[in-house]
């Protein structure tokens, strides 16, 4: 179980991108968070992995508080908790199994992976990872030479390679067109429901959303103004979550 429990993050700017934001999430779930851009969604997921530190709040994983964790337990956390990127975030010039290999570095030397030296077994390991996600014959490519949708495979792969008890997702499908939206959130639903790990997924697709969330969190400048099911997001709150600005593009979803 993950539970978020009165999470505040302010930037040195000022800006107060989180307000007192708790939540749970039960193992096994596949929850998306929703908003409009700069409501929080990305921080949260940063935070919840300590690519961000929070300003106040604790972020409690399996009874262990990950916003105090420090140095070799922080390691040891990050190694269960997958992350997955809008722009795919992959070293551009190594290869598809290079990159992939990537994911396991948590778990090796770091001496000999520096030097690209890793072990049978963990290219073994990459190999059936890449096969799960039907990249077989790309290993040996460059990864900027793979479409927005194989990239994004081969981000999925890498995290694989985790052995994550949780996947953060942060807009993994915005830069993709609606089929290839389909195709990559169906690979994280079979991770979900096959490999039982959890998602936490920050979407704006609405048709998405209701496909395959199990639960929806709403942020609205920081705070929390919708949890619940997908099922529950009406007209008033969509509202809530989006403005009166978006009520035109949501009216014809509500019919």
């Amino acid at each position: 179980m993950l539970k978020v429990e009165h999470l505040t993050k302010v930037y040195p700017s000022g800006t107060v991108a989180l307000k007192d934001l708790s939540f749970e999430v039960q193992d096994g779930e596949f929850l998306v968070v929703i908003g409009l851009s700069g409501s929080g969604k990305s921080t949260l997921l940063r935070c919840i992995n300590r690519l961000i530190d929070p300003t106040e709040g604790k972020i409690v994983m399996d009874g262990v508080d990950i916003t105090a964790a420090k140095g070799a337990e922080l390691r040891h956390i990050r190694r269960h908790i997958g992350m997955i990127f809008q722009h795919f975030n992959l070293v551009k010039r190594s290869t598809v199994m290079t990159n992939v290999l990537n994911g396991r570095l948590g778990y090796l030397n770091p001496w000999s992976t520096t030097l690209g030296f890793f072990p049978k077994t963990e290219k073994d390991r990459a190999r059936r990872a890449l096969s799960r996600l039907g990249l077989d014959d790309k290993l040996d490519n460059r990864a900027d030479a793979l479409s927005g949708g194989q990239q994004q495979r081969v981000g999925i792969a890498r995290t694989l390679m985790q052995e994550p008890k949780l996947i953060l997702a942060d807009e993994p499908v915005a830069s993709l067109d609606p089929v290839l939206a389909h195709s990559i959130m169906q690979y994280l639903e079979q991770l979900n429901r096959d490999d039982k790990v959890t998602v936490i997924c920050s979407l704006h697709y609405l048709d998405l959303i209701q496909r395959y969330a199990t639960r929806v969190i709403g942020l609205k400048d920081g705070i929390k103004v919708f949890e619940g099911l997908p099922t529950e997001i009406n007209r008033q709150k969509f509202k809530d979550i989006y403005g009166e600005e978006a009520q035109d593009m949501r009216a014809t979803a509500l019919e």
